[in-house]
């Protein structure tokens, strides 16, 4: 009984590391590794390191429906911050990473803690380079229970 459950732990283990990481290029980070990297590069404010793990065409999309940032005014936008070492920390702690059959492409979803803004859910594509996984799109939400949509839906329209 204890080698049955033993082995079915390592393969429960083997499965889930399968399914959401895939080896990074010659020693570089996976495509999950790379998402934690860029989490942990802009809560320290590392604002090199936080625009190196995106692609030169990335595009971050804010909670705010204005807010679709190609990467050099997201850049331009977070450089003042970053500047005067205050980042923003969004916590991972769920995320699904999927891959495209040649391996050269994976999207994903995480769900995110912040102090500011609660549950957060991410979303995006990461695309295999030369240097490794970079992200090509990323999409920041604030996701709304149900029972709330009514009421946040009627404040949207108004502010608009």
């Amino acid at each position: 009984m204890r080698s049955t459950m033993l082995l079915l732990s390592c393969l429960f283990l083997s499965a889930c590391a399968s399914s959401t990481s895939s080896t990074g290029v010659a020693g570089t980070p996976t495509a999950a590794e790379a998402l934690d990297l860029w989490h942990t590069a802009a809560s320290r404010a590392d604002e090199q390191a936080y625009f190196d793990l995106m692609t030169e065409d990335a595009v971050f999309l804010g909670t705010d429906a204005s807010e679709r940032w190609e990467k050099a005014a997201f850049r331009a936008y977070a450089h003042p911050h970053f500047s005067k070492g205050k980042g923003w920390t969004f916590t991972p702690r769920n995320r699904n990473v999927q891959f495209a059959e040649n391996g050269r492409t994976a999207w994903f979803d995480e769900m995110l803690d912040s102090s500011k803004y609660g549950v957060c859910r991410g979303t995006g594509v990461l695309v295999r380079t030369r240097d490794g996984w970079k992200i090509q799109q990323y999409h920041l939400t604030i996701p709304i229970p149900n029972d709330l949509a009514d009421e946040f839906v009627a404040r949207i329209r108004k502010a608009s």
